[in-house]
Order: C-alpha cells, then sequence, then structure tokens
C-alpha cells in the first residue's frame, strides 16, 4: 500500500491510500469520503498532458468529457446529473432488449424515461453551454497571448435539439419540450438498435480559427496553441469563480511544444496558483525558471 497525504488551504487534511488490488481510499480529516467525487469540494485542479490535444483533434467524447470536468469543478452537482443520465441511459438500452418489452411491444416504461432524460438533459445542456460562454473570453485572451496574433477563435456547442432559438435557450421548459419531443420521434428507430441517438452523450464543442474548424483544418500548431489556450482558460475561470486559484499540473507537455511557446507557457505558470511540473529533461527550461522552482527527483 502507498499513501500519499497533503494539507489543503491550511485547514483540510488530505489523504490517499493506495492498494495493489481494490479501489483507493481518500480521507479528509481523517474522515473516508464516502464519494470519491466529493474530493472537488475540497481541491481543485487543472492538468494539462500530451494526450490532450486529442480534446481538439479527435472525437466528440474527448471534447465532452473536457467540459463535463470543467463544470463539474464549478457546480459539483454536476456530476450526479451526469452520474443519473448514464444511468437511465443504460437502463433504457436495457430495457429494449428485455423479454417485457419484446413480448408485449408496450412503451409505457419508455414515456417514464422520456421524461426523467428531458429533465436531465436540460440541465445538462444549459449548463455545458453556460460554462462555454463563460470560459470563452479567456480562451480569446490566452490564444492571442500564445500566438501573439490576430486570429478570431469562436466556440459552439452543438446540439442535436432543433430548432431552438437563442432566446429559448433560457427557458428550462421549453427545452425540455423540445426534448421530449425528439425522444419521442426516434423511438422507432431506438426500438430496433437498442441505442438512443439523441441527448447529451451525442453533442459535440466545435473549436474555431477564422471560422474555420481546428479539428479538420488547423495546424498541428494552432491545435497545440489551442489546446492550451483551453487549460490556461479554464485555471482563469475556476479562480475567478470561486477565488481560490487551482492546483495546476503539467504532464511532460513541453516536449509537444516548440520554444517560443515553451516559454510563454513557463513565463505564464506559478505566478497566482501553485504548479506541478512533470518532465524526463530538464534541457527544456531555462535557468531562471529552474532556479526559481523546487526540484524534487524521482
Amino acid at each position: 500500500m502507498a499513501v500519499v497525504i497533503g494539507q489543503i488551504n491550511f485547514k483540510d487534511d488530505l489523504k490517499l491510500n493506495l492498494f495493489r488490488k481494490g479501489p483507493k481510499r481518500i480521507y479528509v480529516n481523517e474522515s473516508i469520503l464516502k464519494k470519491q467525487s466529493e474530493i472537488k469540494h475540497y481541491i481543485r485542479s487543472v492538468c494539462f498532458c500530451s494526450n490532450d490535444i486529442d480534446i481538439v483533434r479527435s472525437e466528440p467524447s474527448y471534447r465532452r468529457t473536457w467540459i463535463d470536468k470543467v463544470v463539474s469543478q464549478l457546480e459539483p452537482v454536476y456530476s450526479d446529473l451526469i452520474s443519473r443520465f448514464n444511468r437511465l441511459l443504460k437502463q433504457r438500452s436495457h430495457f429494449w432488449r428485455s423479454e417485457s418489452f419484446l413480448k408485449t411491444q408496450s412503451t409505457d416504461i419508455v414515456e417514464s424515461f422520456d421524461i426523467q432524460m428531458s429533465i436531465i438533459s436540460t440541465r445538462i445542456f444549459r449548463r455545458r453551454r453556460r460554462a462555454l460562454l463563460k470560459i470563452k473570453p479567456y480562451v480569446e485572451y490566452w490564444h492571442n497571448h500564445l500566438s501573439k496574433s490576430q486570429e478570431q477563435i469562436d466556440i459552439n456547442y452543438l446540439s442535436g435539439i432543433q430548432n431552438i432559438s437563442p432566446e429559448e435557450e433560457e427557458e428550462e421548459e421549453v427545452i425540455s419540450k423540445k426534448i421530449a419531443e425528439q425522444l419521442l420521434n426516434q423511438r422507432s428507430i431506438e426500438a430496433l438498435t437498442g441505442k438512443c441517438n439523441f441527448g447529451p452523450h451525442r453533442d459535440d464543442i466545435e473549436f474555431l480559427i477564422n471560422n474555420v474548424s481546428v479539428r479538420k483544418y488547423g495546424s498541428s500548431g494552432q491545435q497545440r496553441t489551442f489546446i492550451l489556450a483551453l487549460k490556461m482558460a479554464e485555471l482563469d475561470l475556476l479562480t475567478k469563480t470561486l477565488n481560490v486559484p487551482p492546483i495546476l499540473i503539467l504532464d511532460d507537455v513541453l516536449a509537444e511544444l516548440d520554444l517560443t511557446r515553451q516559454n510563454l507557457l513557463l513565463n505564464s505558470v506559478g505566478k497566482d496558483s501553485q504548479c506541478f511540473i512533470s518532465a524526463t529533461h530538464l534541457d527544456k527550461f531555462n535557468q531562471s525558471f529552474l532556479d526559481s522552482s523546487q526540484m524534487i527527483h524521482l
């Protein structure tokens, strides 16, 4: 077993027990957390690793996971919403394959699923969209700072909700009704495939530079700059919202950046928040940065 001990904001003691087999255990002030996700109530962090480039260049699931992590740190209750939605989705899929449906062809249970899913989907949609609107100005700032350019960036939430105006996006009842209608309209196909093809689990986020998709047409340098701007914007948004700077974790990211972006990043970190950086070589760091840092060799 391994034990990691730390102190949060000089008032809460955190202890993490890691085992070779079985789940880890997290203690705050010697009390075990019943749900490990509750750690978000005590400590906030932003992590940037080399695999995060997939948020920009890969499948929609990476972008959904990213925005869900951002929202859950802003609103810890959001994690429960996602868990409830995933359970409903799993139960719904199971129902289509169940003997009770195959024998009776009754959709009464699906009606109850639709009611619950429309409500939860609406709350997920509104929180994701709200978080993107909040983080966009920070992304614009960091993108301009890191690229030293005047490129125009944009971030759009791509939802399957049809025929909804910007004004209606603020009306929870209107959104919920439209979601329920679309769940009903796709029910015949869902009964054949057993898969629900509409909902927050199918939504996407679009990143644009000068109205051009960064994922489809952005260069490697543009994609790296955009993801770096996203992560630094995430740090600023959490700091502004929570009045407590999160811990910034950079996991061997300098290898993914050119010299200019490396220096811009290093000159920006560690000023207002605690920062942990992992690296296999020190030659990427300038001497003044190394002199001002605490070094731990493993």
